[in-house]
């Protein structure tokens, strides 16, 4: 006779949500037993402040992990069956495939949670909210390093990403990737389209490549790449293309997070030390470090004057790619 799955009840402000296979473990290199799902769901918990304001009223794909990280990996569009009604959703059309889909739009952390029961390890929010998806008010600066490149020069080329910024007035927010990268968020007012983001971003990217052409490179095709130089990824900007949000887990044996961290500590912190378990400590201690990013919004106005300079200089526009392969629409 079938027995029914062990499960946990975990309220979350005035929700109920009900998590099932909580010892299932996920992340086998953490501790001595691994992590397990209640694990993740109790981060998410102990950073929602954070998670919530990361994906306010965004639309985000998930990256969900059925069986655990051994297990195959989903990229989600499309909201999984069996929702609550109070999980909140937007509608996107995918001129790829000429479809639709509703999207999860958090609005309140028992919306992150429930996702997690589905065995969502990752967030990935588009840069535009759900009143003008087409309108994106969050500039992403990538900094992807080469095969052969090391943190060092991740660090590096933050600081001239940070010089470079000052110098325009804007004020960037950054945060580890949870890989081998960081990530620079600015706010930006949403009167361009995606379009125009992405041409912007390059020309910023251009520019930090002027700066330091050492370490950075802007070549678009991966095979072109110099494996010692890091990838000024503008790319990040165009439509339907996301990454993992500020306080999102991320799908390696370690649990490591997408972190925010303080600029002066970019050239003291490792990305391992942003996990799962050492989190929840490091934000009760500093809080969410993007909270004030809505306050601090930037006018791409330069960077559309640079963008115009450089194409008039005979630099080109590489063609925006299709939709990502491999998610579910």
């Amino acid at each position: 006779m079938a027995t029914k799955s062990p499960s946990v009840e975990i309220e979350v402000d005035d929700r109920v949500v009900r998590i099932s296979n909580p010892d299932r473990v996920y992340f086998p290199a953490v501790g001595g037993s691994g992590a397990t799902k209640l694990d993740l769901v109790e981060y998410y918990l102990a950073v929602g402040p954070g998670i919530v304001n990361a994906l306010l009223e965004r639309p985000c794909m998930l990256h969900r992990f059925p069986k655990g990280l051994e297990g195959p990996k989903v990229h989600q569009k499309r909201l999984p069956q069996g929702a609550p009604g109070w999980v909140e959703t937007v509608q996107l059309h995918f001129p790829r495939w000429n479809r639709t889909a509703d999207e999860l739009c958090v609005t309140e952390l028992g919306a992150v949670i429930w996702a997690v029961q589905m065995s969502t390890v990752e967030f990935h929010p588009w840069n535009s909210r759900r009143e003008d998806p087409e309108s994106p008010d969050e500039w992403r600066i990538d900094l992807d390093p080469g095969p052969l490149s090391d943190y060092a020069q991740v660090r590096r080329v933050a600081a001239v990403t940070r010089e470079l910024l000052d110098e325009l007035g804007a004020v960037g927010f950054p945060k580890t990737s949870g890989g081998s990268g960081l990530h620079v968020y600015v706010r930006i007012r949403p009167d361009h389209g995606h379009q125009a983001v992405r041409r912007a971003a390059l020309a910023f990217a251009r520019e930090v490549e002027r700066r330091a052409p050492d370490d950075v490179t802007t070549t678009w095709w991966r095979k072109d790449r110099d494996p010692h130089h890091l990838f000024v990824d503008y790319n990040q900007n165009a439509r339907d293309h996301t990454i993992a949000a500020a306080y999102s887990v991320r799908g390696v044996p370690e649990a490591r997070v997408s972190a925010p961290v303080r600029w002066d500590e970019i050239d003291d912190a490792e990305p391992g030390d942003f996990t799962i378990t050492t989190m929840p400590a490091r934000f009760a201690e500093v809080g969410d470090l993007h909270e004030e990013i809505d306050a601090h919004v930037f006018d791409l106005a330069p960077l559309l004057e640079w963008a115009e300079r450089d194409e008039g200089n005979g630099a080109a526009v590489p063609d925006v790619p299709q939709d990502e392969e491999g998610a579910q629409a």
